[in-house]
């Protein structure tokens, strides 16, 4: 199970996020109480080691921005949580390693998500960051549940129900595991990876040997 620990805001958290088994570490960089700036994110990725996916998260940003953000910086993809279309997404893809293209839960360009070219779907509540959770049977509009991350208000407490309901690639936590607006609580990151990971399914998705896994590195070089 792919486990992202996004809205990391300083070295320590990103560390420690690693540290106890974190995929990849997501840094927003768009209008947020947690936002970043380059300069910080680009001293913070120098310690993190290079086999773990480092993301930028943007929303509604130029693609040009995106692309030269993301390729200074040195970072491994890109977040794409806003409008983008389906012809912006794709240029950044075609420009940038490894792009997940986020989505609200319900909206009708879910069932759309493979004209993005995106690697991975990332499906979150209607209101992002705050903590919310969605009606999981929402994910059933996601026809290739082997490139999806499911986010919108998990936490330590929920997220092994939520990979049992929607039987994703992966899963992305922010709020989940905070003690305060963009600080991380270690206690609920060790208690999240650990919870996700107890998880495993059947190559049918039905029961406990492999969880569904898309190989992204088939397709991306890091």
């Amino acid at each position: 199970m792919f486990v992202k620990i996004c809205g990391i805001t300083s070295e320590e958290d990103a560390l420690f996020a690693v540290s106890m088994g974190a995929d990849s570490v997501g840094f927003i960089l768009a209008p947020s109480i947690r936002q970043l700036s380059t300069e910080d994110v680009s001293h913070i990725i120098k310690r993190i080691p290079p086999e773990i996916i480092t993301v930028g998260v943007f929303k509604d940003e130029l693609k040009e921005n995106v692309v030269k953000v993301v390729n200074k910086l040195g970072l491994s993809g890109a977040q794409l949580h806003g409008h983008e279309t389906k012809e912006e997404t794709q240029w950044i893809a075609d420009r940038v390693q490894f792009v997940i293209k986020a989505f609200k839960a319900g909206q009708p360009m879910v069932k759309e998500f493979s004209d993005y070219g995106a690697d991975a779907l990332l499906l979150d509540s209607h209101a992002p960051g705050s903590g919310e959770v969605f009606d999981w049977s929402l994910a059933e509009d996601v026809e290739d549940s082997s490139r999806l991350i499911l986010s919108g208000g998990l936490n330590p407490d929920n997220v092994a129900d939520g990979i049992k309901s929607t039987k994703p690639w992966g899963v992305d936590v922010s709020t989940g595991v905070e003690k305060s607006p963009g600080i991380k609580d270690p206690i609920k990151v060790k208690a999240f990876i650990d919870a996700a990971r107890s998880v495993k399914f059947n190559s049918d998705n039905s029961s406990v040997d492999s969880a569904p896994f898309y190989d992204w590195s088939r397709d991306v070089n890091f």
